[in-house]
């Protein structure tokens, strides 16, 4: 399988070498990867052009947009700027985050894992964080969901979701998505990413209520929205976020955000994310 690599970067001087490190000691390596330097200012530009002389399938992409880090839109927004620069001839798309340092076989693994199951629409591994010299389980990591730093997608999976959406949500819409089209999300917990800058370090609140407005937006309704914002919250070990998250679904909803999907698709995610939850509550 023919795999292309796209990874954004902003003001990723101090990792993105490791990265690129840990890309060319794969066992499989990519036919092509872009880096999408979005107007960093440090040194990011330099290191990529560097390794790009000695390994030729790197390319980099300049692109200036608002420093401003909302998550999701500035991300996603990147990643198609690199998406635009690639041709057609991939089976599988990939986007890395620029701060990650993957096992050696990595992408050996997620190739076999799609080549096993035609069903496989995306595949990932598991994400790790280093604490008091330990590498432990990112605690936003879920066996039913792949992390939005590292997803490998079918091109047709990727296609039929309509790609990615530049919004914060993007990476749990593509997985909903493609789960009402009938594809399987494969996470494999023995691919252990080391994630070097833990998620969400630099939102601020206006960041915060982005994530109320997406659970609005991919048509989670208020009930549903309350219960995930409060286990998220819990999660990161931040309860008062949960306020945040509901105001940022009230604000989103008397503004009336267009939705990130349509309306047979939010059917089928509250009936999906009911039965999530049931299954849980019953254990099965």
């Amino acid at each position: 399988m023919n795999y292309y690599v796209i990874i954004p970067a902003y003001n990723e001087a101090a990792f993105i070498g490791e990265m690129l490190q840990s890309l060319a000691g794969q066992t499989a390596l990519p036919a092509k990867a872009v880096v999408v330097n979005d107007n960093s200012t440090d040194g990011t530009e330099n290191i990529v052009t560097g390794f790009s002389t000695a390994h030729p399938w790197v390319t980099l992409v300049n692109k200036k947009s608002d420093a401003i880090h909302l998550p999701g839109s500035k991300v996603i927004q990147a990643f198609n700027a690199g998406y635009e620069t690639l041709d057609e001839n991939y089976d599988i798309i990939v986007k890395l985050d620029a701060d990650l340092i993957l096992p050696p076989d990595y992408f050996e693994t997620i190739l076999n894992a799609f080549a096993a199951n035609e069903k496989a629409g995306m595949a990932g591994g598991f994400a790790y964080i280093e604490k008091n010299g330990e590498w432990i389980l990112e605690n936003l990591t879920d066996k039913d969901h792949i992390r939005g730093a590292f997803k490998a997608y079918r091109k047709e999976c990727f296609l039929q979701i309509g790609k990615l959406r530049a919004a914060m949500g993007w990476d749990t819409a593509d997985e909903l998505l493609a789960k009402f089209y009938g594809w399987e999300v494969v996470t494999i917990e023995s691919l252990k990413v080391k994630h070097l800058k833990p998620t969400g370090a630099s939102y601020n609140k206006a960041a915060r209520y982005k994530q109320g407005e997406a659970f609005y937006t991919l048509g989670y309704g208020f009930l549903i929205t309350a219960i995930a914002g409060a286990k998220l919250a819990m999660r990161k070990k931040k309860p008062f976020l949960f306020i945040d998250y509901i105001n940022g679904f009230l604000k989103a909803k008397r503004q009336g955000k267009p939705m990130l999907v349509t309306p047979e698709q939010a059917k089928f995610i509250r009936r999906y994310r009911w039965d999530k939850m049931k299954g849980k509550i019953f254990n099965k």
